[in-house]
């Protein structure tokens, strides 16, 4: 069996980790990017410009599984420009993987295309599955994030691709030693500001590195799953609740809050938007529960413990 697993967009925080745990099952690693180098660790860079088909088609010929995590950085502000840039660098890749696998004499076995949690209703009074409710809410200010989130899903289903199962990762906040959101928390817990923020009650869901690469091996692995797939912990947490366990294992006795006007200041000097923290998430992984799948972290404290005794501070400063 072809153990080859292209990765588009693999050159950030995700695709290292992914890329890093396929070599560890032997697997072939391709990342696709726009700025190929050379590396020593087995994988291998292929230039791509996320927009159409090229000569770097002929890696998916035969692949085992294509994951793209190609996209814009939503860490902005949602000016006209950026809007765009984030819409068209979804919907664009998406496109030209669906119109190389149709290209394909063998097609890959399985496309993981990403999504985001974000797609669900911001929701305080209940967990949302792959069933719950979509759509924008006015107070979470996500009507373009929810936008952008069903544009980008639909483009995975306008091909026509019958030899391959696509699958939408509907992925929660991951939380890992090597990057994303992590080291930042922890460096606003050691400046003290590690209160909730606005009201503190908004759900965030989250998932230690470890199980996301887990669950994206069992969903390549296993042949009956397609359609959307929350990539969450089974448990998220409060704001306020997750800031109280950030500050305990960073062994920090205090917090200061951050109110709502506090942080619509924040994001215009840190260039970002407040949806990315008022909105409620709270996403359950339902059908990974339902299939068997065992969470190796499934509760925040355990998985910031974790990743504690991995972090190495001086990557980060």
């Amino acid at each position: 069996m072809n153990r080859r697993i292209v990765i588009a967009g693999g050159n950030g925080f995700l695709g290292r980790i992914l890329a890093a745990d396929f070599l560890r099952q032997k697997d072939e690693v391709i990342i696709l990017t726009r700025m190929p180098r050379s590396r020593d660790n087995g994988v291998k860079e292929v230039a791509w410009d996320g927009r159409m088909p090229g000569d770097w088609t002929r890696f998916l010929d035969g692949a085992r599984a294509v994951i793209n995590l190609a996209g814009r950085s939503v860490d902005c502000r949602y000016h006209d420009r950026n809007r765009q840039l984030i819409l068209n660098s979804r919907v664009e890749s998406t496109r030209a993987l669906g119109e190389a696998i149709k290209r394909c004499a063998k097609p890959p076995a399985v496309w993981l295309n990403a999504s985001t949690a974000t797609i669900y209703k911001h929701s305080l009074d209940r967990p949302m599955g792959e069933d719950g409710e979509i759509g924008a809410t006015r107070e979470a200010k996500d009507e373009f994030s929810v936008t952008v989130a069903q544009a980008w899903e639909r483009t995975l289903y306008e091909d026509d691709t019958p030899k391959t199962r696509k699958i939408t990762l509907r992925m929660a906040m991951v939380l890992g030693a090597g990057g994303g959101v992590f080291p930042v928390l922890r460096r606003l817990v050691r400046c003290g500001l590690g209160g909730k923020m606005a009201e503190g009650n908004q759900f965030v869901s989250w998932i230690h590195e470890a199980d996301l690469c887990r669950s994206i091996q069992w969903l390549v692995t296993r042949d009956d799953f397609y359609g959307a797939v929350n990539l969450a912990a089974p448990n998220p947490i409060p704001n306020r609740e997750m800031m109280r366990v950030l500050r305990k294992i960073c062994g920090w006795p205090f917090g200061l809050p951050a109110t709502a006007w506090m942080l619509e200041a924040g994001a215009v000097l840190l260039r970002t938007e407040t949806e990315l923290i008022i909105k409620s998430r709270r996403v359950v992984p339902g059908r990974l529960l339902k299939s068997g799948f065992a969470f190796t972290f499934p509760t925040m404290e355990a998985a910031l413990l974790d990743i504690l005794r991995h972090f190495k501070p001086e990557l980060h400063s």
